[in-house]
């Protein structure tokens, strides 16, 4: 650790080198940064400044996405406190986290955790949500409980994805980069008037190449990025009192997929080869089968692959009635998926996967909210989805030579109601109080596995539901002009699910809840060189879904997903931002949390399986109790970033390093626990003054810091392999606007 803060003392000192400067640009407009920036927000469903909104909330400009290697939603975890994102066995699939509250599961059918909304309409199934990112306002990231304010209802949090809107003059403009391993990234827009009435923008981005793993035995590359987007967006003024945004985003992947690597010899299932463990960082391997491939449309010598692509449309519709305003949001998503995964990482098929869906969302929300000056605020809305979400998977296992199918049909119902007000009982005190009941029939048409040439089983109906009330009670109250204090209590509600990997594990598992406490406090101080923000909160968890077992009678041992009864999570998060002179900024934050299970009777596998024939009958299940234990989770997460911006001989410079700290992610497997990690990169900047084109530098992972995203014993304990992430990249970056 020392060399990191040896490193960010020489970076500071650099830095101050150049404090006699006029600094006069920043990233992308050139201005100076004088004081902590006023941000603009919408988390409460309304324009206000982030400091005056009482929620513990995180806004990352889109401006600062490539500085901080942000190109997939995934990256937020590494500028983010008490975040957390990784795709379970390195897959396609992301599970995100907030204060320690969300899933780990690699199936596409169960709803996430975190809400994740682009421009206000929900995305309820992660795996769509894997394009590139371009063309980018800001991401809001708020934390706790949701639902009085949004479509869905969410116990974690939610991630608000604001993407640019039409201007009314003319605007255009580009970035690209080119780096390490040939990758290479282009997004361009072009923006205004179309009609007197009508204003509309343009934008689309694609990346490609960037391949930084090699096949053990034949050299062959893996890890080239395949991804083009174009988004278009109208805003139409109807009327003097009725606008309509109109959005329409089209994303396609053919990218490689993540190799793994063997974490200790691998000898496979005939015996006729050993492989030993793998040293070298960036070695993989796969092999894929004809009968998968057959299945998979491609050819026999296919490398680990996504085929995805995906179309959103949706109508925003504001409406001024005079007395309150009207909002109607219309949305409809499809997606479709297909993705092998090698994950025993050897050219024999003993841990092969393709996934294969067909994703539909239909959404429509509907809002009043009132638009006075008075001390009342006040919204209601109600939001409808009707979804439908068909697939599976098919697996090829070690010491089985046949294709093993796990098929699925998925529909999901779901209405709520909710309404969000507030209360200024005078100047310095606000007063909150949400409600939200929302219904939900979630309906599963499964045979189970199979193994072919056996037909498939007829299939069998699941179904469960949710009717469930959440809310929040929360006030605000301004310590002075430039301090908030802040309070709540909220009920946030997950629906349950299904277990779609195996025959009999699809019977449904509970909702789960969350009571949330927490406190917090946003400051400006030095009139507005420091911004420091505080958060405390305590979890209070029922039916806490996590990974589990069962025993089927008849077949064994199977992975499941169950409900824990009771447990809790505590913790908090500190935020900085300091503008200790012109030009220089430094930010910093740092996010801390802790768990246990409080009530939990879990099934012991190891035990349950001396306990019964090898065969089966499995009649004696053994539990054991795991109250006490340790959630697994990170504790710590610590971040910041630091920036310079300068003018020298007519040219205008920056300078900016940022940086995380991630702790280990526990496991009760000591062989599952991964190492902590930092993470370094650096960017440099340069224009010629009052310039419309900026040219710079870029590292990332600058220390070369070796991380995994996750380990998998899939293909059993005693065969590990891991998903690495990648090593030190760096490149050149070119931006202009006209």
């Amino acid at each position: 650790m020392n060399k990191y803060i040896l490193a960010s003392s020489v970076s500071l000192l650099t830095i101050a080198a150049f404090s006699n400067a006029n600094a006069q640009s920043n990233a992308r407009s050139g201005e100076q940064a004088t004081r902590v920036d006023e941000i603009i927000v919408t988390a409460q469903r309304r324009e206000q400044a982030s400091q005056d909104v009482g929620v513990s909330l995180s806004v990352i400009g889109g401006e600062q996405l490539d500085e901080k290697g942000i190109s997939v939603v995934n990256d937020l975890e590494n500028a983010v406190p008490n975040m957390e994102v990784d795709s379970q066995f390195g897959g396609g699939q992301p599970q995100f986290r907030i204060r320690g509250i969300g899933a780990r599961e690699y199936s596409s059918n169960n709803a996430s955790t975190v809400g994740i909304y682009v421009d206000e309409v929900a995305h309820p199934y992660t795996v769509t949500t894997q394009g590139a990112m371009f063309d980018i306002a800001r991401l809001e990231v708020l934390r706790g409980p949701q639902g009085t304010l949004y479509g869905r209802n969410t116990t974690g949090g939610a991630v608000n994805i604001i993407t640019n809107a039409p201007t009314a003059d003319f605007q255009a403009g580009f970035n690209a980069e080119y780096g390490t391993f040939d990758r290479y990234k282009v997004e361009g827009y072009v923006s205004g008037q179309i009609a007197p009435t009508l204003l509309g923008r343009l934008a689309a981005v694609t990346e490609q190449g960037g391949a930084w793993q090699y096949h053990r035995d034949t050299g062959e590359k893996l890890g080239d990025l395949n991804k083009t987007a174009i988004r278009g967006r109208l805003t139409w003024d109807v009327s003097e009192t009725v606008t309509a945004d109109l959005s329409a985003t089209y994303s396609i992947d053919k990218s490689d997929g993540r190799g793994f690597r063997l974490l200790g010899p691998y000898t496979v299932a005939d015996g006729s080869v050993t492989y030993p463990k793998d040293t070298a960082w960036r070695i993989t391997g796969w092999g894929i089968s004809p009968q998968l491939a057959a299945k998979a449309g491609v050819s026999t010598n296919a490398k680990p692959f996504r085929d995805n692509d995906g179309f959103d449309i949706n109508a925003r519709i504001r409406a001024d009635l005079g007395w309150a305003d009207l909002t109607s949001i219309t949305a409809y998503q499809t997606f479709s998926r297909s993705e092998f995964n090698d994950w025993d990482s050897t050219p024999f098929h003993e841990s092969n996967v393709l996934f294969y869906n067909d994703i539909d969302v239909f959404a429509q929300e509907l809002r009043l909210s009132s638009n006075g000056d008075g001390p009342f605020n006040w919204m209601v809305g109600a939001h409808y989805a009707d979804e439908s979400i068909d697939g599976g998977f098919y697996t090829e296992f070690r010491g089985n030579p046949n294709l093993i199918d796990t098929a699925y049909d998925q529909s999901v119902s779901a209405f709520g109601i909710f309404t969000h007000n507030s209360y200024q009982v005078n100047e310095r005190l606000n007063l909150i109080a949400g409600l939200r009941w929302e219904t939900e029939e979630r309906t599963l048409k499964s045979g189970g596995t199979y193994v072919a040439p056996n037909p498939p089983p007829p299939p069998v109906t699941y179904d469960t539901d949710l009717n469930e009330v959440s809310g929040r009670l929360g006030l605000e109250y301004k310590v002075t002009d430039d301090a908030l204090f802040y309070a709540s209590v909220a009920r946030g509600v997950k629906s349950g699910g299904f277990t779609t990997y195996n025959a009999t594990s699809a019977t449904p598992f509970k909702p789960e809840i969350v009571i949330a406490y927490e406190a917090g406090l946003k400051s400006d101080l030095f009139d507005r060189r420091l911004r420091l923000n505080g958060a405390l909160f305590y979890y209070d968890y029922k039916d806490q879904q996590v990974q589990g077992l069962e025993y089927d009678r008849d077949t064994g041992r199977l992975g499941k997903i169950t409900n824990v009864p009771k447990s809790h999570i505590m913790g908090g998060e500190i935020e900085l931002t300091w503008v200790p002179m012109d030009g220089l900024t430094i930010s910093q934050n740092i996010g801390y949390k802790t768990g246990e299970y409080d009530e939990y009777n879990a099934i012991d596998g190891p035990a349950t399986d001396a306990a019964n024939p090898v065969d089966g009958p499995w009649d004696n299940i053994i539990t054991n109790d795991r109250s006490g234990e340790r959630l697994a989770f990170p504790k710590m997460n610590y971040g910041g970033a630091i920036s310079y911006d300068w003018e020298m001989s007519g040219w205008e410079l920056r300078a900016e390093t940022n940086y995380n700290y991630r702790d280990e992610l526990y496991s009760l497997s000591s062989s599952s626990i991964i190492e902590p990690f930092w993470l370094w990169n650096s960017n440099f900047s340069v224009s010629p003054a009052g310039a419309n084109w900026r040219a710079g530098l870029w590292v990332r992972n600058m220390f070369n810091t070796y991380y995994e995203e996750t380990r998998n014993g899939f293909n059993s304990s005693s065969r590990p392999t891991t998903s690495p992430s990648q090593g030190r990249t760096y490149g050149v970056r070119l931006s202009m606007d006209f």
